[in-house]
This record gives C-alpha cells, sequence and structure tokens, in this order.
C-alpha cells in the first residue's frame, strides 16, 4: 500500500468513528429524553417533536408529554451536548498550547473567576445584570488578569502564565469564601449549589445564545487547527515554520476562555470534561488537532448527557452533575494515567 493510500485509509476510517460518535450521541440523546420519573416512550417522542417542529398532528400526545419532552428535556438535553462540546475542546486547545496534558479549561482561574461573578450575582442582586452575566465577566477577567501579570516583555512564558492563573484564582476563591461567610443561609445554599454545577435550569432562550458563541468558536478553532498543531511542537519549531506562537497563543487562549466563561457563567463548574475527554481522544485518533477537536467535543458532549441523565434518575431528589462528571472522572483518569502513561506524557 502506498502512503497516499494509507493515509487515504487513515482518513476514511477517522471519518467513520466521528460518523459513529454522532450516531452514539444521538441514541443517547434519545434515551435521555425517555427516562426520568416521568416516562415518555420513542413514538411519544416522535410524534412530540413532529408536533412542535413540524407542526404534524399526532394522536395520543398529552400536554403533560409536550411540556415534558420540549420544554423541559430537550433544552437540557441539547445544553449538555453543547457544553460538553466546549469544555472538551476548550481544554484541547488549553493542552496544545501549553504542551501539559494536566491542563485543563480552569486553569487560567475561570472558574474561581466564574464562581466569585456568581456570588455577587447571588448576593447583590440588584446591582448585576443577572449571575449568568456577572459569572462571564468576572471569568473573563480572571484570566485576563492571569495573562497580564504573566506577560513580560511581550513573551508570556507558559510557567508564568499557569502561576499566574493559579495565583488569580486562590485570590478569586479567597473572594468567593469571604463572600460565603457573611451571607445569610439561603444564599449561602445558593452559592454552594450553584458551584457545584448542574443543567436544571437550562431553556431555550439561553440555549440559543451559549449554541451562537460555541458554534463561533468552533468554526474558528477548525479554520486554525493546523496552527494548534504547530504550537504543540514548542515555540521554536512554530518561529521556522512560519507562525509568531505568542500571536497565536494569545487567539487560542482568548477563544478556549470565552468558551468556558460562556459554558461556567450558564451552568456552573462542571470539573474532569476539559482535562479526560482531549486525552481520549488523542489515544483513539492521534494528535493530530484537526481530529482531536471534533473527536474530543462529541466525547465530551456524550459523557456530559450521560452524567446527566445519572444525576437526574438515580436518586429521587437531583443531584448536581458536577459531582457526577467528579466521581467518574477521576478513577478514569488513574486507569489511563496507569495504562497509557507513555502516550498521555507524548
Amino acid at each position: 500500500m502506498t502512503s497516499s493510500e494509507q493515509a487515504k485509509s487513515k482518513f476514511e476510517s477517522k471519518y467513520i468513528f466521528l460518523i459513529f460518535l454522532v450516531a452514539i450521541l444521538a441514541v443517547c440523546m434519545v434515551a435521555a429524553l425517555m427516562l426520568g420519573d416521568y416516562k415518555i416512550s420513542v413514538s411519544k417522542i416522535i410524534g412530540v417533536l413532529g408536533l412542535k417542529l413540524f407542526d404534524l398532528e399526532a394522536s395520543g400526545i398529552s400536554k403533560m408529554d409536550q411540556i415534558v419532552v420540549f420544554d423541559i428535556r430537550m433544552p437540557r438535553i441539547l445544553t449538555a451536548a453543547i457544553i460538553g462540546f466546549a469544555l472538551s475542546n476548550a481544554g484541547a486547545v488549553y493542552q496544545a498550547c501549553f504542551r501539559n496534558p494536566l491542563v485543563e479549561p480552569f486553569i487560567l482561574g475561570a472558574s474561581s473567576g466564574a464562581a466569585l461573578g456568581a456570588a455577587f450575582g447571588i448576593i447583590f442582586a440588584g446591582f448585576f445584570l443577572s449571575i449568568t452575566a456577572s459569572a462571564f465577566v468576572f471569568s473573563l477577567l480572571a484570566v485576563f488578569l492571569s495573562y497580564t501579570l504573566a506577560r513580560n516583555g511581550g513573551i508570556v512564558p507558559v510557567v508564568g502564565l499557569i502561576l499566574s492563573g493559579v495565583i488569580v484564582g486562590s485570590i478569586f476563591s479567597a473572594g468567593v469564601s469571604i463572600i460565603k461567610y457573611v451571607s445569610e443561609d439561603a444564599q449561602l445554599r445558593e452559592i454552594t449549589f450553584w458551584m457545584m454545577g448542574g443543567l436544571y435550569y437550562s431553556k431555550w432562550d439561553a440555549l440559543g445564545e451559549i449554541l451562537a458563541v460555541i458554534a463561533v468558536c468552533f468554526a474558528v478553532l477548525s479554520a486554525l487547527s493546523w496552527k494548534l498543531n504547530l504550537l504543540s511542537l514548542g515555540d521554536n519549531q512554530a518561529k521556522s515554520l512560519g507562525i509568531n506562537p505568542e500571536r497565536y497563543k494569545f487567539i487560542f487562549i482568548v477563544i478556549a476562555t470565552l468558551m468556558t466563561a460562556t459554558c461556567v457563567a450558564n451552568v456552573g463548574i462542571i470539573a474532569w470534561i476539559g482535562l479526560i475527554m482531549p486525552h481520549v481522544a488523542r489515544l483513539l485518533i492521534g494528535p493530530d488537532n484537526r481530529w482531536v477537536l471534533p473527536i474530543a467535543g462529541l466525547l465530551g458532549a456524550i459523557y456530559l448527557l450521560v452524567c446527566d441523565t445519572l444525576a437526574r434518575t438515580i436518586t429521587m431528589a437531583e443531584i448536581p452533575v458536577g459531582i457526577i462528571t467528579s466521581l467518574v472522572g477521576a478513577p478514569f483518569l488513574i486507569v489511563l494515567l496507569r495504562s497509557k502513561a507513555k502516550e498521555l506524557l507524548k
């Protein structure tokens, strides 16, 4: 087999795997629509979607069926898929830029910044537009401060950027602790619950905003993914191949941070997805970021959707999905590290 034929075969296998993941995601969505305290059959789901999307008449569809499928579960399921997709892509971008397999979307203080913004939004509701807007602004502010502190003479060293993120994150976390200490019981409970992460407030309006931001960011990342490959080789190699590493690091960090901030502002802090899924994608299809981004995104979408379905079905009271992703993610990462340590550290 010639080299061109081998390349074509690899491309086809990756493309088939991508389609396979899309099919798995579709199956998980249907299962999530069916499962819950209010059980719904596939035929009713098809009937409700036909009625709502195409105005097709369907017999045996009650008003409750329409509310549960289309108004409650559907926006939540789509939100879970989009958030999982976005966090996985953000993690892949950070890991490629920093050339560090243990970097994840919250390394520059995005999560602690969003938590402080949400806490301000909860405590001082009259002074902020909304909890979501406040969390979004403070998340971007935290990353901006981390980047500014690390910048030295027009250069932003990776180690300095990570250390700045740790410092800024600690300061913002201390601010959250102060607010929790002085807040009332109801406010303290709301802050704590928000920080655990959850998709219980998913609505169609918010879904449209999230989708618009994530779609634009992913389109830009896809167009620049070959340059992300060059960055992952190191600054010297990237310069020799004709790109400015500092400029493109800044672009990629801004895009990944915007995706992360959008996710955290809307659903709280959901850990592990951006750390684990890029690893899994690279183990399955190799280090090429042109494929890592969509594969990791689909894996993250499936993972978060499954975790959210478990969160709302395994007990009578809903469990914050951030707890489920952490409980499943930590042992999974341990297994990966022990079984595939050499591949992970390449």
